[in-house]
């Protein structure tokens, strides 16, 4: 093996009938490609991608293995035989790259979104409006059958393996949980037969696919939700799933409807590895830590420590594909770190709409946006080194353009030298880092701390001039908007304002919930503390109990708040589909009033006045911080049109309706690719 500062992680994994070249597995994400045929040809390039980057093992999106246990209509599946052809498009592209595949099997059960669900038990999932179906006893038999008989046509299909989807409330966990399985059959009653559906599945799937084909079990390790199984329920099942004939055991953590996050980027990294490694001494098959593994001293750290044989990891590979290869050559300063903020990912496929990822736009789409030479090389002015900005930036000058980058600030990044200051979005930095690097790799010319006009530029022989220079907060416009009271979200979050103890914040978008978060966290500390994460969200770090809670416990806010917004109705509605409710329960939990259609009356020395449902109150408040939305930032476009320029908009620039990076570092790179 060649020289590694990660050992442990390139250390290859003997299967007996096969082995891997190194401890990474690449976990299951379902991205949208997988559930139309003609997607299939982009589902093979973005797993391919991921061979060619270095990945030792890769599972598929989840694959339902018949009508009922689809997640949606028409989604994924591989039940009939004229289904296999499609698959063979992806498992001979990452065969081609020399790697290896499994496909996930996953049967929604009462998760599905149709009306043809069923469950162990009739029981309505809380985040679903359907009501599942009770499978009967020869309905059990049927499910099963349906398993094995996806886990042959995989075989069929070329892959290497399947992963059976036994954990994050999917049906097999709905059998194993008292929550949902309410049974007094044999698949029902005791800890033995609520497993035995899982045991049955593992069992026969080896039966069928004979002794050399890979057989991962995801078992459910920590549930997170009330009345889940309890830790010596969880070893007993996986003593019998590898009695079963598993060769692997990846580890599940928590139920889409837990009241817990589990891969946001709040959550602490590795948060959860201390569950595989309690698991450990009890069963001899390598186990696989998942969860919140982002970086290579992360995996190294984990498998150096014997808590597990193996990392598993999805977004990260969403957000570099070569991770892997970056890190077995020491180059961990140009991996693109996944920042966890499921903007692109989890956010989109929740909503019908294909995954890509926030920081790499390219994810999902690597047969669209690509970054080839330029025919024409080009004198490129870039202004503005935020998101938008450095994505421009860096992709131009890899396509072979010469680029300055522009910037008053004296440091690359924008709004995100702020976001990267709100508790939980620590990550960011990340971000920042790995464009500092890319700038360097490419040869793009810095000018920060200087403002630049159109003159200069027009003096500069530049070709191209795109404008990526922000935004200006918007002002608001009532009786003592000017007040001493009143400050703006940019002086607060810079430290140029420090609040006192009673503070009002005017806007509850996304910028209005992360100052919120930033105000009533306690003095940030130099490591996120994973113990204290867990007692503020009530997760038992012992993991013993039912579904691994304890009563949670949270730190006393630092300030009182009130979060208000103009419009009516709930505060936060329109964050984001999957961390939208940790941001509100986390506030929540501080003691924060959110308040919506509220009417601004003024602000004086006694504070706010406000009428909310046509009722008027004074909030006695030491500030008023105004987090009422931006304003496009473009005093540069006339001149440089009289200069003769046609100026590029992108990022805020653009459009300011909020902060969205997304969108700024998705538009800076399609531009650059484009020019």
């Amino acid at each position: 093996m060649s020289e590694t500062p990660y050992p442990h992680l390139f250390q290859p994994l003997d299967l007996g009938f096969c082995t891997l070249p190194n401890r990474v597995l690449m976990g299951s994400m379902h991205t949208g490609l997988e559930d139309h045929a003609r997607d299939f040809p982009k589902l093979a390039a973005y797993f391919r991608e991921r061979v060619e980057g270095g990945t030792g093992l890769i599972v598929t999106g989840g694959i339902a293995p018949n009508l009922v246990g689809w997640l949606k209509p028409f989604a994924g599946k591989l039940g009939w035989p004229w289904e296999v052809h499609k698959h063979r498009i992806v498992t001979r592209s990452v065969h081609e790259a020399g790697g290896r595949i499994c496909l996930q099997i996953l049967h929604a059960g009462r998760y599905a979104a149709h009306p043809l669900l069923v469950s162990a038990s009739k029981l309505k999932a809380p985040i679903s409006p359907l009501t599942p179906r009770a499978l009967s006893s020869w309905g059990v038999e049927r499910q099963i059958g349906a398993f094995v008989t996806t886990a042959k046509l995989a075989r069929d299909a070329g892959y290497d393996g399947v992963e059976v989807m036994g954990s994050e409330g999917y049906l097999i966990n709905q059998f194993l949980a008292p929550r949902t399985n309410r049974r007094d059959d044999a698949w029902g009653g005791t800890p033995e037969k609520r497993m035995r559906f899982a045991v049955e599945i593992v069992r026969r799937i080896r039966e069928a696919v004979g002794p050399d084909f890979i057989l991962i079990y995801r078992l459910s390790m920590l549930e997170l939700v009330p009345e889940g199984s309890d830790w010596d329920e969880i070893v007993l099942q996986a003593k019998a799933i590898e009695a079963a004939g598993a060769t692997i055991i990846n580890t599940g953590i928590g139920w889409h409807e837990a009241r817990v996050p589990t891969i946001a980027t709040s959550v602490p990294r590795a948060a959860f590895a201390g569950v595989t490694a309690r698991l450990k001494p009890h069963v001899r098959l390598p186990l696989v830590a998942t969860n919140r593994i982002n970086m290579p001293e992360v995996a190294e750290a984990i498998l150096a420590a014997g808590q597990a044989d193996m990392v598993s990891m999805a977004r990260p590979l969403l957000a570099d594909p070569e991770w892997v290869n970056k890190a077995r050559a020491g180059r961990r300063d140009e991996i693109n770190t996944c920042i966890a903020c499921n903007q692109a990912c989890l956010d989109h496929v929740f909503v019908n709409r294909r995954a890509s990822c926030l920081v790499n736009p390219r994810a999902c789409a690597e047969t669209e946006l690509n970054y080839a030479p330029a025919a024409v090389r080009k004198k490129v002015a870039v202004i503005g080194a935020g998101p938008a900005g450095l994505a421009c930036a860096t992709v131009a000058a890899r396509r072979g353009h010469a680029v300055t980058l522009f910037d008053a600030a004296t440091d690359i990044g924008g709004q995100f030298n702020l976001a990267k200051r709100i508790p939980g979005k620590e990550e960011f930095a990340e971000t920042l880092r790995y464009f500092d690097r890319l700038l360097q790799l490419t040869g793009v010319e810095r000018r920060l701390g200087q403002r630049v006009d159109a003159a200069a530029l027009a003096g500069g022989g530049f070709d191209e001039v795109v404008l990526a220079t922000g935004i200006l907060p918007r002002r608001v416009d009532f009786p003592g908007s000017d007040h001493p009271k009143v400050v703006g979200y940019l002086d607060v979050l810079a430290g140029r304002v420090v609040p006192g103890g009673k503070v009002a914040i005017i806007g509850a978008g996304g910028i209005g919930f992360d100052v919120a978060e930033f105000l009533v966290a306690p003095p940030p500390s130099s490591t996120v503390d994973v113990g204290r994460w867990m007692h503020e969200w009530g997760v038992d770090p012992e993991f013993r109990g039912r579904g691994g809670l304890a009563p949670p416990s949270p730190e006393p806010p630092a300030r009182t708040l009130w979060l208000l917004q103009r419009s009516p109705g709930k505060p936060g509605a329109r964050l984001g589909k999957t961390t939208g409710w940790i941001h509100r329960a986390a506030l929540k939990a501080k003691g924060v009033t959110a308040l919506g259609g509220v009417e601004y009356l003024g602000v004086d020395d006694a504070g706010l006045r406000i009428r909310v449902d046509g009722a008027e109150q004074r909030l006695a408040v030491d500030h008023v911080v105004v987090c009422a939305g931006q304003e496009p930032l473009r005093e540069l476009v006339e001149p440089l049109r009289a200069a003769g320029f046609q100026p590029h908009l992108i990022g805020g620039a653009d459009v300011a309706a909020e902060l969205d990076a997304k969108r700024a570092i998705d538009q800076g790179s399609r531009l650059a690719a484009a020019l």
